[in-house]
């Protein structure tokens, strides 16, 4: 969680890309529901109902933890600026995500992978 976290709040505060742009100078909420961004932030996906939305979760005392922890400025040194993430659901990161080449591997954490930033970031 604290991964993901790290990831959400260098997107928040990209100073150039497609993540400047949405977080209009730091809008947490914008980088969370930029559409298509976190399933978690949307109520159907594949034009179904999403059960696992946020708006179905109870937060946990973790949950809260979390944030206050990535809102008073902490992030896991692994990830660096890292802005991508996912899950390939195989045993190798690609090295390249997304496909558009804007991102690179940086690391790898339990089931996800990490992904930086490239020169081609810029230009989203």
């Amino acid at each position: 969680m604290k991964a993901v976290a790290t990831v959400v709040l260098n997107r928040t505060y990209a100073s150039e890309g497609e993540y400047f742009r949405v977080s209009q100078g730091g809008n947490i909420r914008n980088i969370i529901f930029q559409p298509g961004q976190f399933d978690c932030a949307t109520e159907t996906l594949l034009n179904q109902y999403n059960p696992q939305n946020i708006y179905n979760m109870n937060p946990t005392e973790i949950h809260y933890y979390i944030a206050d922890w990535a809102l008073s400025g902490n992030k896991l040194t692994e990830i660096g600026q890292c802005l991508w993430y996912l899950n390939p659901f195989r045993p190798n990161c690609s090295n390249i995500f997304p496909s558009n080449g804007s991102g690179t591997f940086q690391t790898r954490l339990g089931k996800h992978c990490f992904y930086r930033p490239t020169e081609k970031y810029k230009d989203t």
